[in-house]
């Protein structure tokens, strides 16, 4: 790939610079209102600025912002309704174990991706645009996945886990962190590929977008690449559990550190058995809950170092401030109040409501994935090239054999 500037499609908007090779602030979209109109600073300064302000401002009406939340909203439920008709379709088929293992994620992106095209031969896709509202949608699905995190339970019987995660979090994502380097790859890239493949997937990748104020097409590739990869480890980690002869615990501590989305983890937890599906739910929550913990530093190490020119002043407290993402807080502060709640409600009404917030929860989740097919640029993946792929690739493999180690090492006396 040449150094010289290039230019970025990001669904409706135009960044330039290298995707790749440059350091240099991108579109700022930790605290914006999920729109998806340009930035002036990265789209050609005051000129281009007046110019896209304009445009966006005549496109962007409330009728456009309103039809563009339908087209979320009718995809969304479309997507619930495959999820839940594809499997039924498949009985006795050929397909039937798959459809069963699909997640809604992949019907979300694949219905947003169609619609996109659609929307794009009409004319009608930058009209839209400003009601996807992506960001909105995935942090407020990320804040409710803290009402499912009891922290309670985490500390008083999740000890291993709690060892498991954070040892496995800092040996992966400082290998991410280092290979992406060393492939020359975007440090915000490197970021979110590093806190998905290391964390829990696609809700890191946004906490670590918000952090690290990250491009819309680098959220989409990094979202891409935790589904392409967590699929077929629904069936192979499983697999190679009973290979390995491992016990329930083990192999659940395994599926549950290694596999990045919580409902594939569900999935392969599912077919290791209930013990394993239990423990496997244990150590994903622990890593979950750590997605607070790598914002903050990111957040830090961001403002403090990569985006520090030399020479400039040390960035206030106030500047740090407006630069963290505060919907991390709201998931922390949902964590606790789930936390609180179940301890003084009734066993069965507390767990049908945190069921009611995860069932909503997935719904926001739904639309943020349909919103990322509706925004996504070919362009920006192709400009970021095959070095992305062979980082979280070889990141993948890591996590798999060092979550291994740490799985037979902690948890092989386990007695629940």
């Amino acid at each position: 790939m040449a150094d010289q500037p290039k230019t970025v499609e990001t669904g409706d908007e135009t960044a330039t610079g290298d995707p790749v090779k440059t350091d240099a602030p991108e579109v700022v979209t930790a605290e914006d209102s999920g729109t998806a109109s340009p930035d002036p600073v990265t789209d050609g300064g005051p000129e281009a600025a007046s110019t896209t302000t304009e445009e966006t401002s005549n496109s962007s009406t409330p009728l456009a912002i309103f039809a563009g939340v339908v087209v979320v909203v009718v995809l969304g439920a479309l997507t619930r309704y495959f999820e839940a008709q594809v499997p039924k379709w498949a009985v006795d088929t050929p397909f039937e174990r798959v459809a069963k293992s699909i997640e809604f994620p992949v019907y979300a992106i694949v219905l947003g991706l169609i619609g996109n095209v659609i929307l794009t031969k009409l004319a009608l896709r930058d009209r839209l645009s400003a009601g996807f509202r992506t960001e909105f949608f995935i942090k407020t699905g990320v804040v409710l996945l803290g009402a499912s995190i009891n922290l309670k339970i985490l500390v008083t019987a999740a000890g291993p886990s709690i060892v498991q995660a954070l040892l496995l979090i800092t040996i992966v994502f400082g290998f991410t962190w280092w290979l992406g380097g060393r492939l020359g790859l975007d440090a915000k890239l490197r970021a979110l590929l590093s806190s998905a493949v290391s964390i829990c997937g696609v809700s890191a990748a946004i906490a670590a977008a918000g952090a690290v104020q990250a491009r819309r097409e680098q959220i989409a590739y990094a979202a891409s690449l935790v589904i392409i990869f967590a699929l077929p480890s629904i069936f192979l980690l499983p697999w190679l559990s009973d290979v390995f002869g491992l016990s329930d615990a083990v192999s659940g501590a395994w599926i549950g550190g290694n596999i990045d989305t919580t409902a594939a983890v569900a999935a392969a937890g599912t077919i290791a058995g209930e013990q394993a599906l239990q423990i496997a739910t244990i150590v994903k929550t622990t890593q979950n809950a750590l997605i607070g913990i790598v914002a903050i530093a990111l957040t830090a190490y961001f403002t403090l170092k990569v985006e520090r020119t030399p020479g400039a002043a040390r960035p206030s407290g106030r500047q740090f401030w407006e630069r963290f993402p505060k919907f991390v807080l709201a998931f922390i502060a949902a964590s606790i109040i789930g936390t609180l709640y179940l301890q003084g409600a009734d066993k069965k009404s507390g767990a049908a409501h945190i069921a009611t917030v995860n069932d909503l929860r997935t719904w926001f989740l739904i639309f943020a994935f349909v919103a990322i097919g509706l925004e996504f640029s070919l362009r920006g993946l192709r400009e970021a090239g095959w070095r992305p792929v062979v980082v979280f690739g070889s990141a993948a493999v890591v996590n798999l054999l060092v979550g291994l180690g740490l799985s037979v090492l902690l948890f092989h006396n386990f007695t629940p």
